[in-house]
């Protein structure tokens, strides 16, 4: 079973409050993990403007060495984190909730290609490129409805296009194409 399986798919207009709350809780992360951190980004589609989303804060932090997962959850317990194992390689995952619903997802990687991760190169490309926030955000709209109560369906349903923007993005800064599910 998926660690999203428990929620229902619901997507929301974009709100301006949600790079709002990303600086809020990057400043607090960065007083948290301070020795550790390279930097930090938003990423996902509240990183997007005018992009409709899930309320969902997606935080990608860069590390010089990427430690074990027991010595960021330490350092995190305290702040609402949790970790969460999703079979990933080279990452570490952690989720922050309030009232039950999911609030912010926090994942930490090696600072080693950290900034041609497809996630970042898509945040920019769709950044540069308002046409495509204006077609994903129908396509979310029409999959949250189609898969409300199914986030492996729902996320099933963006690949294609999330695959087609990695693509162009990857291109256009002469990276090597590369599948956009990680094995």
């Amino acid at each position: 079973m998926s660690a999203q399986q428990h929620y229902s798919v619901k997507v929301y207009p974009y709100s301006s409050d949600w790079s709002m709350e990303f600086e809020k809780e990057k400043e607090r992360l960065l007083e948290i993990l301070a020795s550790y951190v390279v930097t930090i980004e938003h990423t996902g589609s509240t990183s997007i403007p005018n992009q409709d989303a899930k309320p969902i804060i997606d935080i990608f932090a860069a590390v010089h060495t990427l430690l074990d997962e027991q010595t960021y959850g330490n350092l995190l317990s305290n702040s609402g984190y949790r970790y969460i194992e999703t079979g990933m390689t080279g990452r570490h995952f952690f989720v922050k909730e309030h009232a039950g619903a999911r609030t912010h997802h926090l994942h930490i990687f090696p600072l080693d290609g950290f900034y041609e991760r497809n996630e970042l190169l898509f945040r920019d490309y769709l950044r540069a490129h308002p046409d495509f926030v204006k077609e994903y955000g129908e396509l979310k709209r029409s999959l949250a409805e189609q898969y409300h109560s199914d986030p492996d369906g729902y996320t099933r349903g963006k690949t294609a296009f999330i695959q087609r923007v990695v693509d162009l993005a990857r291109t256009e800064r002469g990276l090597p194409l590369q599948n956009v599910w990680e094995d």
